[in-house]
């Protein structure tokens, strides 16, 4: 039998389910970077990164954040403050949102968002009193306080359903607004985060979910918490927009923050932006990532601090020296001085503030209970 006749049915086959099976949809990912690992400039800047000036204040908060850090960190060691989670390694990122957000944008973040809560206006001996125990620091008393962002949210992604709420109320008011939804690696595999992005995606709401995937959820290595090959392609079935951002590049988090949120205030919908960086701290100060974490993996990604990255673009661009670098830190040295001592001469909450900060009517059920609480235990 020819050769061509032998194989006729299976190449008929094949034409049939050639015929049968039609591509629908493709999706990309695009990542942005303008800075590499070295500082130097690896595409066209955005209009508001070409004076290099016009990049001190976050060069000078993500400095500060860190040094807040380290700050906290002793305070945790010498019994004067509980569990802190630094943002060591993560500084870009998080001042770059707090820097591209307005006043009236809503912030909804996890615990580690230190640096957008302090570019945006939180003091820091509030930050300290909360994790001092004090929930009075969540009350954002400050003269530059960003009245209605959220509190810290330490439960994982439970604030993104919280988010989707917000920006529906900006929504029906008509207001040009966003909330902005920051969480970690972890929280994007967890059942709010899925139905917050489907509810926002459903009902085009001025809402941006910022990823800031930072290779670890606790002891979770990213490998094994997702077999997606990207975290921003999870936008893709809530039917918007998902990218990556080199999260280490403040540039570049900023630019593509910006974009999104300009997007969103015009009613043009959400947006998912994964950014890209490295947690070079322990998970926070209850923990040891020496458990989990080889130091050879640290090492290769201290190398790519965000803090020198941007110090070292600014210093070859001649607007920033040593002594500017020295007069920096003894700057934030007494700010930080001021700060701590603040919030070591707080009075005690009192007892019945647990009740205070949950309810605006408290229910008449609890009265009893707060009464005998602000009384204290009877004789």
């Amino acid at each position: 039998m020819p050769r061509s006749v032998e194989f006729a049915p299976a190449r008929r086959a094949a034409r049939r389910d050639r015929d049968a099976r039609q591509c629908v949809a493709r999706f990309e990912v695009y990542c942005t970077r303008f800075l590499d690992h070295d500082g130097r400039v690896v595409a066209d800047l955005p209009p508001f990164a070409r004076d290099a000036r016009a990049l001190l204040p976050m060069y000078r908060a993500m400095a500060l954040t860190r040094q807040f850090d380290q700050r906290a960190v002793a305070l945790q060691r010498t019994g004067r403050l509980g569990t802190y989670p630094s943002s060591y390694g993560q500084e870009a990122a998080e001042v770059a949102i707090g820097a591209a957000m307005t006043r009236a944008d809503v912030l909804l973040g996890t615990y580690r968002e230190t640096g957008a809560m302090l570019f945006r206006g939180v003091e820091m001996h509030e930050i300290l009193l909360y994790w001092g125990g004090d929930e009075r620091g969540m009350a954002y008393a400050g003269a530059q306080a960003p009245r209605e962002d959220f509190p810290i949210g330490v439960p994982i992604a439970t604030h993104a359903p919280q988010a989707v709420g917000v920006a529906y109320a900006f929504k029906l008011r008509n207001e040009p607004r966003a909330a902005v939804c920051v969480l970690g690696d972890g929280g994007s595999s967890k059942g709010e985060f899925y139905e917050a992005l489907n509810a926002a995606g459903v009902w085009q709401l001025p809402v941006v979910f910022v990823i800031v995937n930072n290779g670890w959820a606790i002891s979770v290595p990213r490998e094994t918490q997702s077999r997606a090959q990207t975290l921003a392609q999870k936008a893709i079935a809530a039917g918007i927009e998902g990218e990556q951002v080199d999260g280490n590049d403040a540039i570049a988090v900023y630019d593509v923050l910006d974009r999104a949120l300009a997007k969103a205030r015009r009613g043009e919908g959400p947006h998912l932006i994964e950014a890209l960086t490295y947690r070079l701290s322990d998970h926070t100060t209850a923990d040891d990532a020496r458990r989990y974490r080889a130091p050879a993996e640290v090492e290769r990604q201290r190398a790519l601090d965000p803090l020198l990255r941007l110090r070292t673009y600014l210093t070859r661009e001649g607007v920033w020296n040593d002594a500017d670098e020295d007069l920096l830190r003894a700057e934030h040295d007494a700010r930080l001085e001021q700060a701590v001592n603040t919030y070591l001469a707080a009075d005690a909450p009192r007892p019945s503030a647990m009740f205070e900060h949950l309810f605006e009517r408290l229910p008449a059920a609890l009265q009893g209970q707060r009464d005998s609480v602000s009384e204290g235990p009877s004789e």
